[in-house]
């Protein structure tokens, strides 16, 4: 029987935990998380989702804040003497001190195909980027960020309209074989893994609110994909008369833009609105007006009085 702790905390990681406590030769003894925290406009206190998911499991669970700096929980991660620690999107770096804790080493489930795209937004930055692969890799945690060994990768297809969201669902879905075969083989001395190389690397950074600031001095192709990419947070938004329309959704277009200027409306009807970005049209297809429910953008179109000719 191999005993694993598991650690992650968003829905990404769910599946995992869950498929993974399925198999007859694993033992997800705990899983460790982030703390509750309040979140909504009620700010009520909400439990992460795979601490939901442990819960409904029978799986133990504990919570921190800080893994690295929480001597009660190193203690008692060294008393269980695990074969594995499991890492999906935890969120926390890890100290040499809780690395070397486990047997058999940590295996951290990364959402890109190392050594491109280490860091907090794999999935984000692919799409961004107009990549049209992405993939999941197992690899061997080590002190610097997302630099261990490859054990094991899996690519997945990105074509021009994939979402975030949607990227997030596959991911989730193929994630749980890959970490049983990386646990598996490592544990039956079957696997070596493999280095990365240094001069693939790219990196995958957090986002602030304002990344999300969108406009037409930009390809239509990256405008497209900022918009599927910036999703769920902090989203594609524009600007006007002081309040925020986030984009929820757009088609580059190959209508005839070459007499407007960049911003310029070209055309609304009951498919969205187009507009001139810097090299052809981008046609936007649904919006989120400030302190509004998403709508059609011929509808805020509608509301708002636009026209063919003026600025968005």
């Amino acid at each position: 029987m191999i005993r694993v702790v598991f650690f992650a905390s968003p829905e990404i990681a769910v599946n995992s935990l869950e498929k993974l406590a399925d198999y007859s030769d694993i033992e997800i003894y705990a899983a460790v998380t982030m703390p509750d925290r309040p979140a909504g406009r009620g700010c009520k206190i909400k439990q992460t989702p795979v601490k939901e998911s442990a819960n409904r499991k029978g799986i133990r669970v504990y919570q921190t804040s800080s893994i690295s700096k929480d001597r009660e929980l190193i203690e008692e991660l060294k008393r269980i003497n695990p074969d594995f620690f499991v890492t999906f999107a935890f969120g926390q770096l890890l100290s040499q001190e809780v690395i070397d804790i486990p047997k058999c080493g940590v295996i951290n489930l990364h959402a890109s195909l190392l050594p491109k795209y280490r860091g907090a937004n794999p999935i984000q930055w692919a799409i961004i980027n107009g990549e049209k692969e992405t993939g999941i890799t197992t690899m061997k945690t080590v002190l610097k960020m997302d630099a261990g060994e490859i054990c094991y990768s899996e690519k997945i297809k990105i074509d021009k309209s994939t979402t975030v969201p949607e990227l997030v669902i596959e991911i989730s879905k193929k994630a749980p074989e890959l970490i049983y075969k990386t646990l598996k083989d490592i544990y039956e001395g079957n696997l070596i893994g493999t280095k990365q190389d240094e001069e693939g690397v790219t990196f995958a950074p957090k986002f602030k609110k304002e990344d999300g600031i969108i406009d037409f001095n930009i390809t239509a192709e990256l405008f497209h994909n900022k918009v599927r990419g910036l999703q769920p947070w902090p989203m594609a938004y524009l600007c006007r008369q002081g309040k925020n329309i986030q984009i929820l959704e757009t088609e580059v277009s190959d209508t005839d833009s070459s007499n407007c200027e960049e911003g310029e409306i070209i055309c609304i009807n009951s498919s969205g609105i187009t507009v001139k970005c810097s090299d052809k049209a981008i046609l936007i297809k649904t919006v989120k007006p400030e302190s509004k429910t998403g709508m059609c953008a011929c509808d805020y179109a509608n509301g708002m009085r636009l026209k063919k000719g003026m600025k968005l």
